[in-house]
């Protein structure tokens, strides 16, 4: 099964503040909905509960700590990443999508395989950060520039990175 990681960064690895996104980018959202749907999509509980209710068409395994946490059914409660990943081999998946917060992603970048990030150029304030990663062990495999516009509040890079020697 492939682990694929997505997130939305800026410049100094802000990732959100008071759990929320804290940019306005719709070319962004589109490329998320293009690669997540249709999959499971791993998080922690706070990244679903800022959501406020599962996206459509995709399959949420929510990561919490608390054995009573309640996810609606045709979704999955894990405890663990670990338990979140197993699950998603369990099921046959052929891939899932790793989608936040800040310590699932400290976790899972052991784990995948890719990691498609939208490097925002912005170094807005935050308290949720995207963590260093060695890029000597990654290699970019896809890159394109979203320019400043309307729909979209600041320049960024979408880029995919595939791990070197997995």
């Amino acid at each position: 099964m492939k682990i694929s990681l997505i997130v939305a960064k800026a410049e100094n690895n802000v990732i959100g503040k008071d759990n929320q996104l804290i940019w306005r980018l719709s070319s962004d959202l589109k490329l998320f909905k293009k690669y997540t749907t249709g999959h499971h999509i791993i998080m922690g509980r706070k990244t679903y509960e800022s959501m406020g209710k599962p996206l459509p068409n995709r399959t949420s395994i929510v990561i919490s700590r608390n054995k009573d946490f309640e996810v609606p059914e045709g979704h999955f409660l894990a405890h663990s990443l670990e338990e979140a990943i197993q699950l998603g081999i369990s099921r046959n998946l052929d891939q899932v999508f790793i989608i936040g917060g800040a310590q699932i992603y400290k976790e899972a970048i052991q784990f995948c395989d890719e990691m498609i990030i939208t490097e925002v150029q912005a170094a807005p304030e935050g308290d949720a950060f995207f963590p260093e990663f060695d890029r000597k062990a990654w290699k970019i495999v896809h890159s394109e520039h979203f320019p400043k516009d309307d729909k979209n509040e600041y320049d960024f890079n979408f880029m995919i990175y595939k791990r070197i020697n997995p």
